[in-house]
């Protein structure tokens, strides 16, 4: 399956380059020249990564991570000309996953994009689940409610996730916990339940009786939907 791609840059002769490359090997590239286009394009479908530029012509590329964190976790690289250790530690603080300073080779790149690629979705299909007006992208990473973008923080994402891959089957709070915050994490099971709070707001139309994320009693929870 083709993997979607977004450049920010507005460097329209080296994206031209870095698109021609990535696309000789497979992968379907956008590019977007500023923030605003950017955050356009990610509105309106899904990509499985993100390079982007700091200095753009309408803002940084930091502050166009932290929007974009707000509603997905979608693989960001910063590939820049700002190569100081605080550009670099703020890349990783709001959300980048990766640093590649500008000039970099193309062998480096694609490189890059591949192991991120890799080590995000592996080689699994792209899998989405649809409940009532509720789209959930597991592969791109996210949620959709009536077509809009939801911002799920990435312990509400994984959580949700978690009950999808295991829908309409009753999962332990203790499974949940070790799933979400990892096996070894000292996690009470009042985070999990104001986790559980926080999506049912966000998802069900009606919080206090909800239709698709349901308590089963003395077990844990459930993501109830048809077949």
């Amino acid at each position: 399956m083709s993997r979607n791609i977004l450049i920010v840059d507005d460097e329209e002769e080296l994206s031209e380059i870095i698109s021609d490359m990535l696309e000789g090997y497979g992968y379907s590239v956008t590019v977007a020249k500023d923030g605003e286009a950017a955050m356009a394009l990610l509105s309106e479908g899904a990509f499985h990564l993100v390079l982007l530029d700091i200095n753009l012509p309408d803002g940084t590329g930091f502050a166009l991570c932290q929007e974009l964190r707000k509603a997905s976790t979608v693989p960001v690289i910063f590939a820049s000309a700002r190569t100081s250790e605080t550009d670099r530690i703020t890349g990783f603080d709001i959300g980048g996953d990766d640093y590649l300073p500008k000039p970099y080779s193309m062998k480096e790149l694609l490189s890059r994009v591949n192991a991120l690629i890799r080590r995000t979705y592996g080689f699994q299909e792209e899998r989405e689940l649809s409940f009532g007006n509720v789209a959930v992208n597991m592969t791109a990473r996210t949620v959709k409610k009536g077509g809009e973008m939801l911002s799920l923080s990435l312990k509400e994402f994984d959580l949700l996730a978690c009950l999808c891959e295991h829908k309409n089957q009753a999962i332990s709070k203790e499974n949940l916990i070790a799933e979400v915050w990892g096996a070894f994490t000292m996690v009470e099971p009042s985070t999990l339940t104001v986790h559980i709070r926080w999506l049912r707001e966000k998802i069900e139309e009606d919080p206090a009786k909800p239709r698709y994320i349901k308590t089963v009693y003395k077990v844990g929870y459930m993501l109830e939907v048809g077949e």
